[in-house]
């Protein structure tokens, strides 16, 4: 019997492969997810034998319908529920802020606060903050003046110059008796255990997003926490695309990195707060109780209206991807997109391609250089139906450009942590802030025009003519677009 096994084993093997990707490709079917994404999966599951499998369990479950993304009770508590009534506009008001900035249409903040978790917020200040090194500046400052509490979760934390800086900062308030929290993604993160046990034993509560047993062989994991939220006092809160890491500070002899961050002071605060407890909930050992000084009354002279829009596997819709795609078609005159991974859905494609065929001036800044090959050709595949509709494309050339932007005729603005891919659409939590101002809409268009400057716009009459072989990877990597 043993030696016939082993005289069949490589058989048995297939044949175990086969039984498992069939019961896969079932379960996806069923699932009736896009069908692009669909093919992706089931093509990987029949011409790759075992790799195939192993695409699945790390990138095609749906951990969704295993509950493990259960929110406990914090949208429950009482003090929360009275908090956002406050902060919730009747219908009333939300018509005469589009009346005065969005010409009428408040289809965008409808749209977000359909489930009453994003009420438009106005009594906010907020300040754009360009690269690493003004970031820091700013948050390493508003950290030590902390008085009360400190909440952080981050997509990375790694130990380095900026990160040690950062934990002695958190260190010292703690002593001071004062609250810190931070959440951090497993995966993307690259902290110590003498790191982690450092923060432990100076009394702050530190916990992992979504623990993975090899993180090192897991980076393209499905279901990352990809947010970069940080909240101080429940006064103070930043949000953005710039993590904490050496490499987003830029120094001599490293690669300049292009990053937008905001730092936010107002109402919408209380927002951050908000999706920093339900996460912080998801994460913890034990219940948490949310304190009344989370949330504290803050006097603001300044009336920037923003939204906080969050998705990820525990929202039932995309907002960050509605919202962008309702912007983009509610457009009148221009649309100005900066993203560092560019692998659209078909929405956001046909949104973009019809605004500009209808005569908004669509324009679009992505890296000329990629950290994926894969990713790089994918996001070359859908340049050129966008080209023949008359969208204008740059590839940045400076350095790294790491900005999650867009802006909207003078009024809409967003600022967060949400790339215009797949993952971030659909799969990662990410989060936003949707602004709805002009004067941070004018200050935007500066930083667009100046990195403009720092780009190589697209030729469409030399693209077309590109080769059979480059078109071939494009097309190649295009299949696997879902899972990138």
């Amino acid at each position: 019997m043993w030696s016939y096994i082993k005289d069949h084993l490589w058989e048995f093997l297939l044949g175990l492969n086969y039984l498992l990707a069939l019961i896969a490709a079932v379960t996806i079917l069923l699932k009736n997810i896009n069908p692009t994404k669909t093919l992706s999966y089931l093509m990987a599951l029949l011409v790759f034998p075992f790799i195939g499998l192993v695409v699945y369990f790390f990138f095609g479950q749906d951990y969704r319908k295993f509950k493990i993304f259960k929110k406990k009770n914090v949208l429950n508590q009482k003090n929360i529920k009275e908090w956002a009534q406050e902060l919730v506009l009747n219908k009333k008001e939300a018509y005469d802020i589009g009346k005065e900035v969005l010409n009428g249409n408040t289809k965008i903040i409808k749209l977000i606060d359909s489930e009453n978790r994003a009420p438009i917020t106005i009594n906010n200040k907020v300040k754009i903050l360009i690269n690493g090194e003004e970031k820091f500046k700013y948050l390493f400052e508003d950290l030590r003046n902390a008085q009360s509490s400190i909440h952080l979760e981050y997509y990375i934390i790694e130990d380095g110059e900026l990160g040690d800086e950062l934990m002695d900062i958190l260190k010292q308030k703690a002593d001071e008796g004062i609250e810190v929290r931070v959440n951090y993604d497993s995966v993307a993160s690259e902290l110590s255990n003498n790191t982690i046990s450092g923060l432990k034993d100076h009394g702050i509560e530190i916990y992992p997003f979504m623990p993975v047993y090899f993180p090192k062989f897991a980076s393209k994991a499905n279901y990352r926490n990809h947010r970069k939220i940080a909240v101080i006092d429940g006064k103070v809160g930043y949000v953005g695309g710039i993590n904490i890491a050496d490499e987003y500070v830029n120094k001599e002899g490293r690669r300049y990195w292009r990053d937008t961050h905001l730092r936010i002071e107002g109402q919408a605060v209380g927002l951050l707060q908000f999706h920093f407890s339900l996460d912080w909930d998801f994460v913890c050992d034990n219940d948490i109780k949310v304190e009344e000084s989370w949330f504290p009354e803050i006097t603001i002279e300044d009336k920037t209206p923003i939204q906080i829009a969050a998705s990820g596997p525990d929202t039932e819709w995309a907002n960050i991807m509605e919202a962008m795609f309702t912007a983009i078609n509610e457009a009148d005159r221009y649309v100005y997109i900066t993203t560092p991974y560019f692998i659209p859905n078909d929405e956001i494609s046909l949104a973009m391609a019809t605004a500009s065929k209808s005569g908004v001036d669509v324009r679009l800044i992505i890296p000329k250089s990629c950290d994926s090959w894969a990713a790089k050709y994918a996001t070359y595949s859908y340049l050129e139906k966008l080209l023949r509709a008359g969208v204008k494309i740059y590839l940045y050339e400076k350095g790294n450009i790491h900005a999650k932007t867009m802006i909207v005729d003078d009024v809409f603005t967003t600022i967060g942590t949400s790339n215009m891919d797949y993952r971030s659409f659909h799969i990662n939590f990410e989060i936003n802030a949707l602004i709805y101002d002009e004067g941070v809409a004018k200050r935007m268009l500066e930083i667009f025009t100046d990195d403009l400057q720092h780009c190589d716009q697209v030729d469409p009459e030399r693209w077309m003519d590109r080769g059979i072989f480059q078109k071939l990877k494009e097309s190649f990597c295009r299949l696997w677009a879902p899972l990138l």
